[in-house]
Protein backbone atom coordinates (compact mmCIF):
# COMPACT_ATOMS: atom_id res chain seq x y z
CA UNK A 1 0.00 0.00 0.00
CA UNK A 2 1.41 2.93 -1.05
CA UNK A 3 2.02 6.04 1.54
CA UNK A 4 -0.48 8.12 0.68
CA UNK A 5 -3.07 5.16 0.98
CA UNK A 6 -2.16 4.49 4.27
CA UNK A 7 -2.27 8.14 5.32
CA UNK A 8 -5.61 8.25 4.18
CA UNK A 9 -6.91 5.19 5.90
CA UNK A 10 -5.21 6.88 9.15
CA UNK A 11 -7.22 9.92 8.63
CA UNK A 12 -10.87 7.36 7.99
CA UNK A 13 -9.86 5.87 10.93
CA UNK A 14 -9.72 8.45 13.75
CA UNK A 15 -12.69 10.53 11.77
CA UNK A 16 -15.00 6.80 12.70
CA UNK A 17 -12.91 7.12 16.22
CA UNK A 18 -13.91 10.49 16.81
CA UNK A 19 -17.43 10.53 15.31
CA UNK A 20 -17.93 8.03 17.39
CA UNK A 21 -16.66 9.68 20.47
CA UNK A 22 -18.92 12.58 19.93
CA UNK A 23 -21.65 10.50 19.41
CA UNK A 24 -21.22 8.93 23.17
CA UNK A 25 -20.58 12.28 24.54
CA UNK A 26 -23.97 13.38 22.83
CA UNK A 27 -25.58 10.59 24.45
CA UNK A 28 -24.22 10.89 27.86
CA UNK A 29 -25.14 14.29 27.95
CA UNK A 30 -28.60 13.75 26.75
CA UNK A 31 -28.80 11.01 29.53
CA UNK A 32 -27.74 13.46 32.66
CA UNK A 33 -29.91 16.18 30.81
CA UNK A 34 -32.86 13.45 31.51
CA UNK A 35 -31.32 13.08 34.63
CA UNK A 36 -32.14 17.06 35.66
CA UNK A 37 -34.96 18.04 34.49
CA UNK A 38 -37.05 20.03 36.83
CA UNK A 39 -34.10 21.20 38.79
CA UNK A 40 -32.23 24.49 38.78
CA UNK A 41 -28.40 25.37 40.16
CA UNK A 42 -26.95 28.37 41.45
CA UNK A 43 -23.53 28.24 40.92
CA UNK A 44 -21.14 30.43 44.21
CA UNK A 45 -17.68 31.05 42.82
CA UNK A 46 -15.48 33.11 45.54
CA UNK A 47 -12.68 34.56 44.36
CA UNK A 48 -9.12 36.22 46.11
CA UNK A 49 -6.55 37.60 43.34
CA UNK A 50 -8.06 34.86 40.74
CA UNK A 51 -7.20 36.77 37.78
CA UNK A 52 -5.46 33.92 35.65
CA UNK A 53 -7.89 31.51 36.42
CA UNK A 54 -11.35 33.46 37.19
CA UNK A 55 -12.83 33.67 33.15
CA UNK A 56 -11.73 30.11 31.99
CA UNK A 57 -13.75 29.18 35.29
CA UNK A 58 -16.89 30.83 34.27
CA UNK A 59 -16.34 29.97 31.11
CA UNK A 60 -15.96 25.94 31.68
CA UNK A 61 -19.02 26.28 34.05
CA UNK A 62 -21.28 27.75 31.05
CA UNK A 63 -19.70 24.99 28.71
CA UNK A 64 -21.19 22.02 31.13
CA UNK A 65 -24.36 23.61 32.26
CA UNK A 66 -25.60 25.08 28.82
CA UNK A 67 -26.23 21.68 27.01
CA UNK A 68 -28.46 20.64 29.82
CA UNK A 69 -31.12 23.60 29.27
CA UNK A 70 -31.91 23.66 32.78
CA UNK A 71 -32.26 27.14 34.50
CA UNK A 72 -28.93 28.53 36.38
CA UNK A 73 -27.39 31.25 37.50
CA UNK A 74 -23.15 31.87 37.90
CA UNK A 75 -22.43 34.14 41.10
CA UNK A 76 -19.16 35.21 41.91
CA UNK A 77 -18.33 36.76 44.62
CA UNK A 78 -14.50 39.16 45.24
CA UNK A 79 -13.17 38.37 48.56
CA UNK A 80 -11.57 42.19 47.92
CA UNK A 81 -8.87 41.21 45.32
CA UNK A 82 -6.05 43.49 44.29
CA UNK A 83 -5.62 42.57 40.63
CA UNK A 84 -8.48 42.30 38.21
CA UNK A 85 -10.60 39.19 39.42
CA UNK A 86 -13.62 42.12 40.17
CA UNK A 87 -13.13 43.65 36.46
CA UNK A 88 -12.80 40.33 34.69
CA UNK A 89 -15.97 38.94 36.69
CA UNK A 90 -17.97 41.49 35.63
CA UNK A 91 -16.72 41.48 32.29
CA UNK A 92 -18.54 37.77 31.77
CA UNK A 93 -22.05 38.77 32.45
CA UNK A 94 -22.59 36.57 35.55
CA UNK A 95 -23.74 38.06 38.89
CA UNK A 96 -20.84 39.46 40.49
CA UNK A 97 -20.77 40.89 44.53
CA UNK A 98 -17.76 41.73 46.51
CA UNK A 99 -17.03 41.96 50.38
CA UNK A 100 -14.94 45.32 49.36
CA UNK A 101 -12.07 44.17 51.63
CA UNK A 102 -10.83 40.53 52.19
CA UNK A 103 -13.12 38.98 54.53
CA UNK A 104 -12.65 35.11 54.14
CA UNK A 105 -13.28 32.16 51.97
CA UNK A 106 -16.62 31.61 54.47
CA UNK A 107 -17.52 34.89 54.40
CA UNK A 108 -17.86 34.84 50.50
CA UNK A 109 -19.80 31.67 50.42
CA UNK A 110 -22.11 32.70 52.39
CA UNK A 111 -22.61 36.18 50.41
CA UNK A 112 -22.90 33.97 47.58
CA UNK A 113 -25.60 31.55 48.76
CA UNK A 114 -27.24 34.29 50.05
CA UNK A 115 -27.79 35.40 46.82
CA UNK A 116 -28.59 32.03 45.32
CA UNK A 117 -32.15 31.82 44.16
CA UNK A 118 -32.53 28.14 43.33
CA UNK A 119 -32.89 25.40 45.87
CA UNK A 120 -29.58 23.60 44.19
CA UNK A 121 -26.33 25.49 45.37
CA UNK A 122 -22.82 24.19 44.14
CA UNK A 123 -19.81 25.81 45.41
CA UNK A 124 -16.91 25.82 42.92
CA UNK A 125 -13.52 27.14 43.42
CA UNK A 126 -11.85 29.86 41.20
CA UNK A 127 -8.41 28.40 40.89
CA UNK A 128 -8.73 25.78 38.37
CA UNK A 129 -8.62 23.05 40.52
CA UNK A 130 -12.14 21.92 40.42
CA UNK A 131 -13.11 20.63 36.77
CA UNK A 132 -16.83 22.18 35.71
CA UNK A 133 -17.62 18.72 34.18
CA UNK A 134 -18.57 17.07 37.70
CA UNK A 135 -21.40 20.05 38.09
CA UNK A 136 -24.14 17.51 36.15
CA UNK A 137 -23.62 14.45 37.42
CA UNK A 138 -23.43 15.60 41.01
CA UNK A 139 -26.57 17.47 40.68
CA UNK A 140 -28.44 14.24 39.03
CA UNK A 141 -27.23 12.78 42.36
CA UNK A 142 -27.79 15.16 44.58
CA UNK A 143 -31.63 14.74 43.58
CA UNK A 144 -32.16 12.15 46.22
CA UNK A 145 -29.50 13.55 48.47
CA UNK A 146 -28.71 16.71 50.91
CA UNK A 147 -25.41 17.29 49.65
CA UNK A 148 -23.33 15.57 46.97
CA UNK A 149 -18.96 16.00 48.18
CA UNK A 150 -16.51 15.82 45.30
CA UNK A 151 -14.03 13.10 46.83
CA UNK A 152 -10.32 13.77 45.52
CA UNK A 153 -9.28 10.59 46.66
CA UNK A 154 -6.42 9.66 44.67
CA UNK A 155 -6.32 12.74 42.92
CA UNK A 156 -4.81 14.62 46.03
CA UNK A 157 -1.35 14.01 44.20
CA UNK A 158 -2.00 17.65 43.26
CA UNK A 159 -1.80 19.08 47.21
CA UNK A 160 1.56 19.34 48.62
CA UNK A 161 3.47 16.99 50.36
CA UNK A 162 3.24 18.55 53.44
CA UNK A 163 0.11 19.35 53.42
CA UNK A 164 -1.02 15.45 53.08
CA UNK A 165 -0.17 13.94 56.25
CA UNK A 166 -2.29 16.84 57.98
CA UNK A 167 -5.25 16.09 55.71
CA UNK A 168 -5.48 12.51 56.40
CA UNK A 169 -4.92 13.27 60.62
CA UNK A 170 -7.71 15.62 60.37
CA UNK A 171 -9.81 13.71 58.20
CA UNK A 172 -9.61 10.65 60.12
CA UNK A 173 -10.50 12.64 63.53
CA UNK A 174 -13.31 13.99 61.87
CA UNK A 175 -14.27 10.70 60.94
CA UNK A 176 -13.84 9.07 64.27
CA UNK A 177 -15.75 12.23 65.93
CA UNK A 178 -18.81 12.02 62.98
CA UNK A 179 -19.49 8.13 63.72
CA UNK A 180 -19.18 8.08 60.22
CA UNK A 181 -16.61 7.96 57.31
CA UNK A 182 -15.76 11.41 55.56
CA UNK A 183 -13.64 10.51 52.63
CA UNK A 184 -12.49 14.23 52.05
CA UNK A 185 -13.62 16.84 54.93
CA UNK A 186 -12.83 19.95 52.90
CA UNK A 187 -13.52 19.63 49.03
CA UNK A 188 -14.49 22.56 47.34
CA UNK A 189 -16.38 21.14 45.16
CA UNK A 190 -20.00 20.17 46.18
CA UNK A 191 -23.55 20.37 45.65
CA UNK A 192 -26.25 20.73 48.46
CA UNK A 193 -30.04 21.78 49.33
CA UNK A 194 -30.29 25.29 50.36
CA UNK A 195 -32.57 24.57 52.66
CA UNK A 196 -30.75 22.16 53.87
CA UNK A 197 -28.60 24.66 55.02
CA UNK A 198 -29.77 27.51 56.33
CA UNK A 199 -30.40 26.12 59.33
CA UNK A 200 -26.69 25.71 60.08
CA UNK A 201 -25.62 29.36 58.96
CA UNK A 202 -25.05 31.27 61.92
CA UNK A 203 -22.41 28.56 62.68
CA UNK A 204 -20.63 28.91 59.72
CA UNK A 205 -17.15 30.47 60.16
CA UNK A 206 -15.80 33.48 58.20
CA UNK A 207 -12.57 31.77 56.69
CA UNK A 208 -11.40 28.60 54.89
CA UNK A 209 -13.43 26.21 57.50
CA UNK A 210 -16.50 26.68 56.25
CA UNK A 211 -16.81 23.33 53.82
CA UNK A 212 -15.05 21.75 56.85
CA UNK A 213 -17.90 23.03 59.09
CA UNK A 214 -20.57 22.20 56.75
CA UNK A 215 -19.80 18.46 56.30
CA UNK A 216 -19.49 17.71 60.09
CA UNK A 217 -23.00 19.55 60.07
CA UNK A 218 -24.54 17.47 57.79
CA UNK A 219 -22.93 14.65 59.05
CA UNK A 220 -23.87 14.77 62.50
CA UNK A 221 -27.10 15.91 62.24
CA UNK A 222 -28.09 12.35 60.10
CA UNK A 223 -28.59 14.60 56.76
CA UNK A 224 -28.32 13.13 53.15
CA UNK A 225 -24.43 12.94 52.26
CA UNK A 226 -22.66 11.15 49.92
CA UNK A 227 -19.38 11.58 48.22
CA UNK A 228 -18.29 11.19 44.51
CA UNK A 229 -14.75 10.68 42.92
CA UNK A 230 -13.27 13.76 40.73
CA UNK A 231 -10.13 14.79 39.41
CA UNK A 232 -7.99 17.62 41.31
CA UNK A 233 -6.22 19.72 38.66
CA UNK A 234 -3.28 21.70 39.57
CA UNK A 235 -4.19 25.26 40.92
CA UNK A 236 -3.38 28.67 38.90
CA UNK A 237 -1.69 31.24 41.89
CA UNK A 238 -0.24 30.78 44.98
CA UNK A 239 -2.80 28.85 47.69
CA UNK A 240 -4.08 30.84 50.08
CA UNK A 241 -4.04 28.03 52.95
CA UNK A 242 -1.29 28.59 55.60
CA UNK A 243 0.13 25.83 58.18
CA UNK A 244 -1.23 27.56 61.05
CA UNK A 245 -4.85 26.76 59.69
CA UNK A 246 -4.15 22.86 60.36
CA UNK A 247 -4.31 23.67 63.82
CA UNK A 248 -7.49 26.04 63.35
CA UNK A 249 -9.62 23.06 61.95
CA UNK A 250 -8.33 20.84 64.58
CA UNK A 251 -10.23 23.11 66.70
CA UNK A 252 -12.91 23.55 64.80
CA UNK A 253 -13.71 19.82 64.37
CA UNK A 254 -13.54 19.94 68.30
CA UNK A 255 -16.29 22.36 69.01
CA UNK A 256 -18.93 21.05 65.95
CA UNK A 257 -18.50 17.65 67.81
CA UNK A 258 -19.02 19.03 70.97
CA UNK A 259 -22.37 20.92 69.86
CA UNK A 260 -23.52 18.33 68.03
CA UNK A 261 -22.32 15.09 69.81
CA UNK A 262 -20.59 16.09 72.84
CA UNK A 263 -20.64 12.46 74.06
CA UNK A 264 -18.21 11.46 71.26
CA UNK A 265 -15.52 13.73 72.78
CA UNK A 266 -16.33 14.13 76.56
CA UNK A 267 -17.05 9.44 77.08
CA UNK A 268 -13.22 9.04 75.62
CA UNK A 269 -12.07 11.59 77.71
CA UNK A 270 -13.63 10.10 80.39
CA UNK A 271 -12.50 6.86 80.12
CA UNK A 272 -9.07 7.88 79.57
CA UNK A 273 -8.79 9.46 83.49
CA UNK A 274 -10.62 6.71 84.71
CA UNK A 275 -8.23 4.15 83.37
CA UNK A 276 -5.34 6.32 84.45
CA UNK A 277 -7.02 6.25 87.65
CA UNK A 278 -7.26 2.56 87.96
CA UNK A 279 -3.85 1.88 87.22
CA UNK A 280 -2.80 4.00 89.92
CA UNK A 281 -5.19 2.68 92.59
CA UNK A 282 -3.77 -0.55 91.56
CA UNK A 283 -0.10 0.48 91.81
CA UNK A 284 -1.51 2.25 95.37
CA UNK A 285 -2.37 -1.00 96.74
CA UNK A 286 1.03 -2.15 95.93
CA UNK A 287 2.87 0.10 97.40
CA UNK A 288 -0.16 0.57 100.63
CA UNK A 289 -0.81 4.01 100.03
CA UNK A 290 -3.70 5.71 98.37
CA UNK A 291 -2.60 8.72 96.49
CA UNK A 292 -4.04 12.34 96.09
CA UNK A 293 -3.54 11.33 92.27
CA UNK A 294 -5.78 8.28 92.10
CA UNK A 295 -8.63 10.44 93.68
CA UNK A 296 -8.29 12.85 91.52
CA UNK A 297 -7.75 10.64 88.16
CA UNK A 298 -11.52 9.48 89.45
CA UNK A 299 -13.01 12.79 90.27
CA UNK A 300 -11.84 14.49 87.12
CA UNK A 301 -13.70 11.22 85.01
CA UNK A 302 -16.73 11.58 86.83
CA UNK A 303 -16.48 15.50 86.45
CA UNK A 304 -15.97 15.13 82.10
CA UNK A 305 -18.72 12.44 82.10
CA UNK A 306 -21.00 14.83 84.16
CA UNK A 307 -20.43 17.92 81.59
CA UNK A 308 -20.52 15.69 78.91
CA UNK A 309 -24.17 14.74 80.27
CA UNK A 310 -24.93 18.55 80.12
CA UNK A 311 -23.84 19.16 76.79
CA UNK A 312 -25.58 16.51 75.27
CA UNK A 313 -28.77 17.68 77.36
CA UNK A 314 -28.52 20.91 75.78
CA UNK A 315 -27.29 20.15 72.59
CA UNK A 316 -30.77 17.71 71.91
CA UNK A 317 -33.08 20.65 73.18
CA UNK A 318 -31.50 23.76 71.79
CA UNK A 319 -28.86 23.52 69.02
CA UNK A 320 -30.12 20.77 67.05
CA UNK A 321 -31.96 22.66 63.93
Amino acid sequence: MCPEARGHERKTVKGMKDMKDRTAEAGAMASLASEVEGMSLSVVIPAYNEEGAVRHTIEDVRAHLDPLGLPYEIIVIDDGSEDRTLEIARETGVVVDSNQVNTGYGASLKRGIKHAQYEYVAILDADGTYPARYLPPMLAMCRNQDMVVGDRGAAMKNVPMIRRPAKFILNHFASFLAERKLNDLNSGLRIFRKSELVPFVPLLPQKFSFTTTITLCMACNGKRMIYTPIEYGKRVGKSKIRPVDFLNFIILVLRMTVLFNPLRVFIPLGLALMALGVTKFVYDIFMDNLSETTIFAFLSALIIWSLGLIADMISRLHLRP
